[in-house]
């Protein structure tokens, strides 16, 4: 048993990272309000802030694709499980809550998540008010969540296929449908296994989130805030993946907060402002928010691109061009390295990202049909963007 603890257990080498006591983005915990999930760019969407044209889109912009489609429907079908029955008795589990952290990580990664951590769940993380896409005549309910730690859980949107896709072409909604479908699935089994140890627990997954994500994936220790807005970047999956979160009450150790040189980084860089085809992400300095010092996204233009993308399904340009976004070879291994401990070379590696042509699709690589539900009927057509 000693050796088995002792095994490299983690996908990514996160105990090189350097861990520091808060998140490096400024964060005024006195100043920050509850917020109702119904100010999210996809809520505003869908209940026709934005227009009838993206009300409508809304409705469609995920099925549209076969691929997206079949797996939003898994993902909507496994939402009943979020919350369950909590054994009558705790389990004779060790009273250390390192031990049963790494326990619970450890189930995590058995489960086949890519990247997991745990912290103390932040009040201000819960959303104040629910909004329900299904049904929208039925106004915002209050939610009141007392669990005091919570487990984050990462998916990989696939990286292979993040090579071949332009950034907002027909497989993007599928890249996100996967990875909130797998970690819902990941957080949901999880959940019900804590709960089968006597304690409470309940998963959040998308579009099933009680809480707002990234705060807790910032004192959990996956990543710090990037210029990509309320994105965090994750060392080495850069932003490419999902989260899933189960909040609970079962006692564990919490992770710290990470410090991989982003705030410089991204200070720096600017390739995602440059090539948002929506001019969503901004290339100006950092602004306080609601007790946040971050950099500001226009979500509305974001939320129109992704919703109303008439070219494709869904975007996720900033993914495919972050220079964070790479396969874990060799190679890419140690230039992650230098970028994260050499600040003078991280000039030199955004140049030489662009001149090695990173972000730019390889469609040697692609894989899937360029298809469309155009009229909601189940009937697939080329898309007419494809046609010619």
């Amino acid at each position: 048993m000693s050796g088995y603890l002792k095994r490299s257990w983690e996908t990514f080498p996160m105990d090189r990272i350097k861990r520091v006591d808060r998140p490096t983005t400024k964060i005024n915990e006195d100043e920050i309000k509850r917020v109702r999930e119904r100010e999210s760019g996809f809520s505003k969407a869908a209940a026709g802030d934005y227009g009838p044209r993206l009300e409508k889109e809304f409705r469609r912009f995920v099925p549209k694709h076969p691929i997206s489609g079949s797996i939003a429907w898994m993902r909507d079908n496994m939402m009943p499980f979020r919350d369950g029955k909590i054994a009558p008795k705790t389990a004779p589990i060790p009273d250390d809550p390192s031990a049963v952290a790494r326990h619970i990580k450890e189930t995590a990664y058995f489960l086949r998540a890519d990247a997991v951590g745990v912290c103390k769940l932040p009040p201000y993380a819960v959303y104040s008010h629910k909004f329900s896409f299904k049904n929208m005549a039925a106004g915002e309910a209050p939610i009141e969540l007392d669990h005091k730690y919570a487990v984050a859980v990462l998916i990989d949107q696939d990286e292979r296929t993040n090579q071949a896709f332009s950034g907002s072409d027909w497989i993007s909604n599928s890249m996100s449908m996967m990875s909130y479908a797998v970690s819902g699935f990941v957080a949901i089994t999880l959940a019900e296994y804590i709960r089968r140890l006597g304690y409470s627990a309940k998963a959040h997954y998308a579009p099933y989130y009680d809480i707002v994500v990234p705060p807790v994936l910032l004192w959990a220790g996956l990543g710090e805030m990037s210029r990509m807005g309320d994105t965090v970047m994750h060392p080495f999956m850069g932003p490419r993946f999902k989260a899933a979160v189960v909040t609970t009450d079962l006692p564990m150790e919490p992770d710290k907060p990470i410090d991989f040189g982003l705030q410089d980084f991204c200070a720096t860089c600017k390739k995602c402002a440059r090539e948002c085809p929506s001019g969503a992400i901004s290339d100006g300095e950092k602004v306080m928010f609601n007790g946040y010092e971050k950099w500001p996204l226009d979500k509305q233009k974001c939320s129109t691109m992704r919703v109303g993308n008439q070219h494709g399904s869904g975007c996720g340009t900033c993914i495919k061009v972050c220079p964070w976004s790479k396969l874990y070879t060799p190679f890419h291994r140690a230039v992650n390295w230098t970028m994260r401990h050499v600040p003078q070379a991280r000039r030199f590696g955004i140049l030489g990202d662009d001149l090695m042509g990173y972000g730019k699709p390889d469609y040697r690589n692609k894989w899937w049909f360029d298809l469309e539900d155009e009229n909601g009927d189940g009937i697939l057509t080329i898309p007419k963007s494809k046609e010619n």
